[in-house]
């Protein structure tokens, strides 16, 4: 009977070198993986580049607007100039409206004696874009985010950090997604 080589066991040739079966990659390893790399590349799969917009410049109303306003206004980066609200909206290609954003805390859990003990915190934010003469590019949409949080008296302090967290977290996922809305436009009439 052979003795069995760990798979820890480093073995070496003469010349020092590792030998291919020693790295722990089979000859059935290496085309099984040349196999999964091939179905990524050919189902499409892609990483999230950088948006590309059909306009240079947009306009974001109302203003100064809740957090979900300045958190848009942050995060087109270099791709669009957000004009400043100082500046009047008919000087933009587009004019993004939020039309609300609204934050809900709902409870959906208590214990026996009638304490929560779970909420679920809600964010809609709903919103249109037009251009300055008023044609209707996206239509009124709402969009909605939501989580669910445990509730504990002991750790209030702690839950209402997290609470804050949670919704910095909504607003972010709110302003990407309008911003892949915002990117499908192909077309300014």
């Amino acid at each position: 009977m052979k003795p069995a080589l760990s798979p820890t066991a480093v073995t070496s040739d003469a010349s020092g070198s590792l030998p291919a079966v020693a790295s722990g990659w089979s000859r059935r390893s290496w085309v099984a993986a040349l196999v999964v790399t091939g179905l990524l590349a050919g189902c499409g799969f892609k990483l999230r580049g950088s948006q590309n917009y059909a306009f240079s410049s947009i306009a974001i109303g109302p203003n100064p607007g809740g957090a979900v306003v300045q958190e848009l206004r942050r995060s087109f980066g270099g791709a669009v100039q957000v004009l400043g609200t100082d500046v009047p909206q008919t000087q933009a290609q587009v004019v993004l409206k939020v039309l609300g954003e609204q934050r809900e805390k709902i409870v959906v859990g208590v214990n026996s004696s009638g304490q929560v003990r779970e909420f679920q915190l809600r964010l809609r934010v709903r919103f249109r874009l037009d251009t300055p003469q008023g044609q209707e590019l996206i239509e009124d949409t709402e969009i909605v985010q939501q989580r669910d949080i445990s509730y504990s008296e002991t750790a209030a302090l702690a839950k209402e950090t997290e609470e804050a967290l949670l919704y910095r977290d909504m607003q972010s996922d709110i302003a990407q997604q309008i911003q892949r809305r915002l990117a499908a436009v192909k077309q300014i009439r």
